[in-house]
């Protein structure tokens, strides 16, 4: 290898490192693209967080829109959108299945009480197995699922008011009124 090649080796690989991350300023964290985008929503079907004794099954919501929203009460980004979820669930225009993610069901449960609820189901998935199988990097992360039960937007990052009015919500609407 000459010389000069071996002098400047250490600048190129500089130069391209500035590159890369120049380049990750502007990407936008909350679009991490899902394989399960315009797919069939996995299977769901896990014990009810409030009532153990019940199941919940995705299956149930087919012919509603509904958003899926992943949470656990060790999540802080969980605890942030948490008074966003109950301002969602009193608008009453979409069900909020909370899928509880690897989380204490005690705590979960004394936490509901306390914040209030948003949940029209809670499946309980304790092993994060489930989650898993839809593709969760953590929580939270919300999707919204249509009438057919096929996924059609992923969200990461606790949910704003302006996240819900802009993106969300119209998506939501756009949805219900699809036949």
């Amino acid at each position: 290898m000459p010389k000069k090649f071996i002098v400047w080796l250490p600048l190129l690989v500089l130069i391209g490192l500035a590159a890369l991350f120049y380049k990750g300023l502007y990407l936008d964290t909350n679009k991490i693209p899902s394989p399960f985008i315009d797919k069939a929503a996995p299977s769901l079907v896990l014990p009810d967080l409030l009532n153990a004794q019940q199941q919940v099954n995705l299956e149930d919501w087919k012919g509603q829109v509904v958003l899926l929203n992943i949470w656990a009460t060790w999540c802080s980004g969980c605890l942030l959108e948490h008074p966003v979820l109950n301002a969602i669930a009193k608008e009453n225009l979409v069900p909020i299945i909370g899928l509880n993610y690897k989380d204490n069901s005690q705590k979960a449960k004394a936490w509901l009480k306390e914040s209030g609820n948003p949940f029209a189901a809670i499946p309980n998935d304790l092993s994060g197995q489930v989650a898993i199988n839809w593709g969760v990097y953590g929580a939270p992360e919300t999707f919204i699922i249509d009438k057919q039960g096929v996924i059609r937007y992923k969200f990461i990052a606790p949910i704003s008011m302006d996240d819900w009015a802009t993106k969300l919500r119209p998506l939501v609407v756009q949805l219900q009124g699809d036949p």
